[in-house]
């Protein structure tokens, strides 16, 4: 398909957005974010104040060209009445601030699971990670259709690269000194949170319980699909991308509410489930064993508090999964 969009100019930007019924109430300063953020990263915040297509669609609304399903709704170019530029500003501000919580717990969560499984499998041996032996069979031994080696091999060809490029004193220091491969100890100094998640999902149940019963998750199974929806959580922080009402593709498993309390509200919600605030309480749950002195609950709450008002577009914290009376559980 031929790409038909024209470039245009941040003054054209806004005086389309002010044409489609976005409220422009500081030209000036609208204009200096659009430099700044840029008009395509600021849409994603306001595609929410756009008006949907379906029953109670205007008549004077431009008809969708695509074809709908049965309770489908589709964005239209116009806005809700009332939805300004600053409210996609301010909602923008507040997920910016709402990563770099996030990334502060996972920095903590990250490196206490490095020590979990480091110490767990170099118990076992000190270079572990090469024992096809010392991970369960799904693992180290069936083949991947697609490529036709292990996961296993996949990951040690992930691990290879990071050891291969990585700049630390302390990699270089014992390669001069012992050589390769690394002890695990010091090896997983060197892996990201997918390459942790990926090796955690690798190894026997036996030591998956041993460390998942630390944060008090009894499954070890339930516990690697935590460390994987928290990745994706990761990777979305780290690369600056939308969070507050983004639908979470890799969602975890929950232990029952009987085990766990405050997993209950989320127990039969399929929209709770699917975004960010099951997560953040992931992470709460999880800092209260990793730093159980920490502020990060107390400063994440306060945050929440102040998301925007954006009630005349029909908007709150629901988006993002917390339901009213959210706050009772911090």
């Amino acid at each position: 398909m031929k790409y038909a969009k024209p470039w245009l100019s941040t003054d054209e930007q806004l005086d389309q957005l002010a044409a489609r019924g976005l409220r422009v109430s500081d030209r000036s300063k609208a204009l200096d974010y659009l430099k700044r953020i840029g008009y395509y990263r600021l849409s994603g915040y306001w595609f929410a104040f756009r008006e949907r297509s379906g029953p109670c669609c205007p008549l004077d609304q431009p008809r969708p060209t695509k074809p709908q399903s049965k309770g489908e709704t589709i964005a239209l170019d116009s806005f809700r009445p009332g939805a300004s530029f600053q409210n996609a500003v301010d909602l923008y501000v507040f997920d910016k601030q709402l990563r770099l919580l996030v990334l502060d717990a996972l920095e903590r969560v990250e490196i206490a699971l490095r020590v979990d499984v480091s110490h767990t499998l170099g118990q076992l041996d000190a270079f572990a990670y090469l024992d096809g032996g010392l991970f369960h069979t799904g693992f180290s031994q069936v083949l991947n259709k697609d490529s036709g080696v292990t996961r296993h091999h996949e990951w040690l060809g992930k691990h290879a690269q990071l050891i291969g490029r990585s700049k630390e004193d302390f990699v270089n220091h014992n390669k001069a000194k012992y050589g390769l491969p690394l002890a695990i100890w010091v090896a997983c100094e060197v892996w990201d949170f997918g390459t942790l998640s990926t090796l955690y999902g690798g190894m026997r149940e036996s030591e998956q319980d041993a460390i998942s019963a630390k944060y008090g998750v009894g499954n070890g199974r339930t516990f690697a699909t935590w460390l994987r929806s928290l990745n994706y959580l990761r990777n979305v922080c780290a690369h600056h991308s939308r969070l507050w009402n983004r639908n979470i593709v890799d969602q975890p498993k929950l232990p029952a509410a009987a085990d766990m309390p405050w997993v209950a509200p989320f127990e039969n919600n399929t929209h709770t489930r699917a975004r960010c605030y099951l997560l953040i309480c992931m992470l709460r749950h999880l800092l209260q064993v990793v730093n159980p002195t920490s502020s990060w609950p107390e400063r994440m709450k306060a945050h929440l508090q102040t998301f925007p008002n954006l009630n005349h577009v029909g908007l709150n914290r629901l988006g993002m999964g917390a339901a009213e009376g959210w706050d009772a559980s911090w």
